[in-house]
């Protein structure tokens, strides 16, 4: 029988501590007693969450631009309709470069497959990216240096991401 922290009931915090520590080794005895599931198993599962990303994929680049396209054409540029276009924007942009993104992690991943959740991630800093910029452009602040330093930067914090993923 295992205790939880919520039914500890002592005037000793050593001894609370001493019985937190064994039900946490009991839970942890317990899942590394489990069976591993085999290779073959993950890699199906980690290919059908990317399946599904890219499918969301598809979703949001056609429906992205189609209604980007309508808002372009048929509406005055009025303060809610740019809000909207950077909406769509954003959901264009990370809906096209999300099965690039897929080629190439799938391309230069190694023996370790990237989960879709990364994936998904690495298209929103594009979309982030795009939209940024398209701001900047707005407001006639772009040039190629500033778009160039954004990217880098969304570049070094995805990659201080990823180093985060593979220790852990």
């Amino acid at each position: 029988m295992t205790t939880t922290p919520t039914e500890i009931t002592t005037s000793s915090d050593s001894e609370a501590e001493s019985l937190t520590e064994t039900t946490v080794s009991a839970d942890t005895a317990a899942v590394l007693a489990a069976p591993p599931m085999p290779r073959a198993l993950i890699r199906r599962r980690i290919k059908a969450d990317q399946n599904g990303v890219l499918i969301a994929a598809t979703l949001m680049a056609l429906l992205g631009w189609g209604a980007l396209y309508v808002l372009i054409m048929s509406v005055p540029p009025l303060a809610l309709y740019r809000w909207l276009f950077f909406i769509l924007l954003y959901l264009a942009v990370t809906g096209t470069v999300l099965p690039f993104i897929w080629y190439l992690n799938n391309r230069f991943s190694g023996a370790r497959p990237v989960m879709g959740g990364t994936i998904l991630r690495e298209g929103m800093w594009c979309g982030l990216v795009a939209i940024t910029v398209a701001w900047l452009q707005m407001i006639r602040a772009a040039n190629g240096a500033l778009a160039f330093f954004l990217a880098l930067s969304f570049l070094v914090i995805e990659i201080f991401l990823r180093v985060r993923e593979t220790r852990s």
